[in-house]
């Protein structure tokens, strides 16, 4: 089949007869595929008669060819579908994405595209992206059991006319260790000074100061560090919002809570809790006590300085894992000054809602949603991530899956993403499934996460008080865009100007205040009328 390429611009007229075809288009309605007398109701193959599919995707490694991988070479002799894929790498993902909606040449169905939810929105009202919702009812067994399990899943994928327009990514809300975690503390140093773990924000603080100034590596150097994180300080900040009272709906809509007692919200970086909780960490920051790079280092260099064992405490998946350094184990949940003691930075497991879409083009829609849903069982869920038998992954007497030698210890010198990389595609994080721990053999899937996350469990808060992601209307979704463009951008610069101490707490009036100059009401006013849309 000769491939097609939808980087291409169309003419103009091309894309002025999508949208008056979108036009005439009813709102909410599912129209049959032309070809839906040649889909299998259940079982393998899903199709009677072998098709053709245009696919747009995302890939990690410029060196895959999608269309000769073993992922996609045995799913089509599994299903009698054939999917000619057009493949971009995640950093231009949004431009070439973009590009092909906009001239209007784009293909059947998009994977891996990370459409957000405006996107899927937007485009689905005007016909272009396909609503789901039918489909879901008929042909998706395995996401429909997902979502009847989960009703906060359904909640945020639907967007606010109702419709579902994309098969999300989901952490399996089981799989605690991709929920939850806190940070690592060296156990030796703790142990070589006489202290017991941290129970407090104040213990902490004693705890990282002791580090610092008594030489537990006993090496006669002041080369000890407090607590280093390599991605920003949102990650010291989150670990911390339920020791101060903050986010007790969870992190799906990361800057709003309920003021107490009701279902009203405010705006989380403008409440005293948070001044608060940038208090301490500018006590922590100011002493030295955390990497004083933390607002410019890459993740790559922390890594490497990180690597050498000078931290008493870090932010990060397993060191054993990441770094080959052995000794830290899960640190508690900290009870914060005012009594409050939870782990609140929990989502309900909804990842990126628009990882799989359908378009206007597709031909054979019924038979593409029985595709992807695959993903979303066990069997398609130990394919995606594990491969194949007796060539990526063996399995024990005891039923435990793992990969072989030549993916976690390959002969040619590749590190394990890259080895599996050449048979399948979720190195990178970009894909529609779900994410159980059964299939996934990160870091998150070993014993020591394991415990630092039931470590973690009695302080998280219950997943019936998160709260899903809230979905605008396309006209909502643009002026929520507009006000919340400056204001982060202003949070974000005044949250490491307290924390560095550059900006000093007595302007914390002048910084409520311009940012509720630059919409904040309004931004709170359209938030609330989401939320009780939703409850609707």
């Amino acid at each position: 089949m000769k491939k097609r390429r939808y980087m291409g611009i169309a003419a103009s007229l091309l894309l002025a007869a999508s949208i008056l075809g979108a036009c005439t288009k009813t709102e909410g309605t599912t129209e049959k595929g032309k070809n839906v007398g040649n889909v299998n109701a259940e079982g393998m193959p899903i199709v009677k008669e072998k098709i053709q599919v245009d696919g747009f995707a995302a890939k990690f490694f410029a060196s895959q060819d999608w269309n000769n991988l073993m992922l996609w070479d045995e799913y089509e002799k599994m299903t009698n579908i054939e999917i000619d894929w057009t493949t971009i790498q995640t950093e231009a993902l949004a431009e070439k994405r973009n590009l092909s909606l906009t001239s209007g040449d784009y293909p059947e169905l998009y994977f891996a595209s990370a459409f957000s939810k405006t996107d899927l929105l937007k485009y689905g009202q005007q016909g272009i992206f396909l609503p789901l919702n039918d489909y879901i009812d008929e042909y998706a067994p395995n996401f429909k059991k997902i979502l009847e399990e989960y009703p906060s899943v359904e909640q945020g994928i639907t967007m606010a006319d109702g419709n579902i327009y994309g098969f999300p990514t989901i952490y399996d809300p089981k799989f605690e260790a991709l929920r939850s975690g806190a940070p690592w503390i060296k156990q030796e140093w703790l142990d070589k000074l006489g202290l017991k773990e941290p129970e407090t924000t104040e213990e902490l603080y004693q705890v990282l100061k002791a580090f610092k100034e008594q030489d537990p590596n006993g090496n006669g150097k002041a080369d000890e560090q407090g607590w280093g994180g390599g991605y920003g300080i949102n990650q010291f900040i989150n670990f911390l919002r339920g020791s101060f009272g903050l986010n007790k709906q969870g992190s799906m809509n990361l800057n709003l809570d309920f003021k107490e007692g009701t279902e009203e919200f405010r705006f989380v970086p403008a409440t005293e809790e948070y001044k608060e909780l940038l208090m301490y960490l500018n006590k922590l920051y100011s002493e030295g006590l955390i990497n004083q790079d933390v607002f410019t280092v890459s993740a790559q260099e922390f890594t490497a300085e990180s690597a050498k064992g000078q931290f008493g405490v870090l932010s990060s998946i397993d060191p054993a894992e990441l770094l080959k350094l052995d000794g830290y184990v899960g640190m508690p949940v900290l009870e914060g000054p005012s009594g409050e003691r939870s782990y609140n930075t929990v989502s309900n497991g909804l990842g990126n809602l628009g990882m799989f879409v359908l378009t206007d083009k597709a031909e054979n829609p019924e038979a593409m949603v029985r595709w992807i849903d695959y993903l979303y069982g066990d069997e398609g869920t130990k394919m995606f991530f594990m491969g194949f038998e007796g060539v990526t992954y063996e399995e024990d007497e005891n039923g435990n899956f793992k990969y072989l030698d030549t993916i976690t210890d390959n002969p040619d010198g590749l590190n394990m993403d890259q080895a599996i990389s050449e048979y399948l595609t979720w190195p990178g994080g970009y894909y529609p499934g779900i994410v159980k721990q059964q299939f996934f053999q990160g870091a998150e899937s070993k014993e020591n996460s394991t415990l630092n996350a039931e470590k973690v469990k009695p302080y998280r808060i219950k997943d019936d008080d998160i709260l899903p992601g809230l979905n605008y209307t396309v006209e909502e979704s643009e002026q929520v865009s507009a006000i919340m463009t400056d204001i982060q951008t202003y949070v974000d610069e005044m949250t490491a100007g307290f924390i560095t101490g550059k900006q000093d707490f007595s302007k914390w009036d002048d910084y409520t205040k311009t940012m509720e100059k630059m919409g904040l009401p309004k931004y709170l006013e359209l938030a609330q009328g989401a939320y009780e849309r939703m409850q609707k």
